[in-house]
């Protein structure tokens, strides 16, 4: 797989991070600086590509040999490697002695495998304001959040992810995340849902997620357009592609 993953080919990448998913098929030998596998001061390599922190690893035991590494190691499921790097914004490094450097996988994508796959946008992504006049949509969402007290804010974005159909996604900012409060907010999307034009893909992203890539370029510089408290405006929205690495390393 990793033979297959070249610039552009984002179904085989995708196809990559399922094997890394999958438990027990999806093992990797992680690279230890400082102890032993299972020891309370076992440490993870790393190394920085790009300012972007990485944890290397190799993906067999042919491979370990291959790289001559002296230290020890830890052989481990990618879906757990992946649950223990990702808050801490670290990717993975894959091969790193292969010829071209082998492979690295952002931290945002690490997130994906450890949340589930299928729940986050193939990345890197493609991010603006949305060009699609849909009046009607925003006017009843806006008088529903009106009358939604938990809802404080509401951005909107248009994502365009590398693989599968763009879509719109809102910005949900809450005072309150208890179960009636949210139970509020899923009834003022269900009852606004409605006014979408047939075909249009609409999703939601919680504002508070601190990892969440649609929600970190939201907060950069997209302005509200339903504002409880009337804030001023926010900061000019970053670049294409926010939160991966100009490139996907050893490409």
């Amino acid at each position: 797989m990793l033979r297959q993953v070249t610039p552009g080919r984002y179904d085989a990448y995708e196809a990559l991070l399922r094997a890394l998913a999958t438990p027990n098929s999806g093992q990797i030998w992680m690279l230890l600086w400082h102890g032993q596998a299972g020891s309370p001061d076992a440490q993870y390599g790393n190394m920085e590509v790009d300012g972007y922190g990485y944890a290397p690893c190799v993906t067999s035991a042919q491979e370990l040999s291959a790289s001559g590494w002296n230290r020890s190691y830890e052989v481990v499921d990618g879906i757990d490697v992946a649950r223990t790097l990702y808050p801490d914004q670290y990717g993975l490094w894959l091969n790193p002695h292969a010829p071209g450097g082998g492979l690295g996988i952002p931290w945002l994508d690490l997130r994906r495998i450890a949340t589930g796959l299928e729940r986050q946008p193939a990345g890197p992504l493609r991010l603006s304001e949305p060009g699609i006049e849909i009046p009607q949509f925003y006017a009843q969402l806006v008088q529903n959040a009106h009358r939604t007290p938990a809802v404080r804010s509401l951005r909107r974005a248009w994502v365009q992810p590398a693989l599968g159909a763009p879509y719109l996604a809102i910005g949900l900012d809450v005072y309150d995340t208890s179960p009636s409060a949210v139970d509020s907010v899923r009834a003022m999307m269900q009852q606004s849902i409605g006014a979408v034009p047939d075909g249009l893909p609409v999703s939601t992203v919680a504002m508070s997620d601190e990892y969440d890539p649609v929600a970190l370029w939201m907060r950069a510089g997209a302005r509200p357009f339903y504002d409880r408290e009337a804030h001023g405006s926010p900061a000019q929205a970053p670049a294409a592609g926010y939160g991966y690495p100009p490139t996907r390393g050893g490409y």
